[in-house]
């Protein structure tokens, strides 16, 4: 359905308000599509991420600055989202000798069983996107909203 008749409203200021609110209004769904996926789970969307990026850098251990300088949503405490994972026995912390102020984060092996059994959950709900764009335009979506972001 077309973003104009979903919100009943047919006049914008300008083309480009059109497309800020239907950016706005489209991260907004795909957000809840992703919180379906997670719903029922030990874990949230954002700790997911940062199960994400510990993988990416495995072994190395990252700091929590490192993380949320790479994480898709900047507004969380990384440090409340590092606590819970440690809860759970996802990842493993510790204060490093050279620095005590200075925390290193690193995943567990039931950190790394955890993030492959959510992939599989985050693929299959990415699967009942496919098609809805061609790889082309795919490719032209994501131009353009690096051009926005510019």
């Amino acid at each position: 359905m077309k973003f104009e008749h979903v919100i009943k409203q047919q006049r914008f200021v300008s083309p480009l308000q059109k497309v800020v609110l239907n950016v706005l209004y489209t991260s907004n769904w795909l957000r809840d599509q992703q919180a379906e996926v997670f719903a029922g789970e030990s874990i949230t969307a954002a700790q997911f991420n940062i199960l994400r990026i510990l993988k990416g850098s495995h072994p190395t251990k990252l700091s929590p600055g490192e993380i949320k300088e790479v994480m898709l949503d900047k507004q969380p405490d990384v440090t409340r989202l590092v606590d819970k994972l440690v809860a759970l026995g996802y990842v493993k912390r510790e204060n490093t000798a050279e620095d005590r102020r200075r925390m290193e984060v690193w995943l567990t092996p039931a950190g790394l069983r955890k993030l492959g059994a959510l992939n599989e959950k985050v693929m299959a709900a990415a699967a009942q996107l496919q098609g809805r764009l061609t790889d082309k335009e795919s490719e032209m979506l994501s131009t353009l909203l690096d051009k926005l972001r510019d």
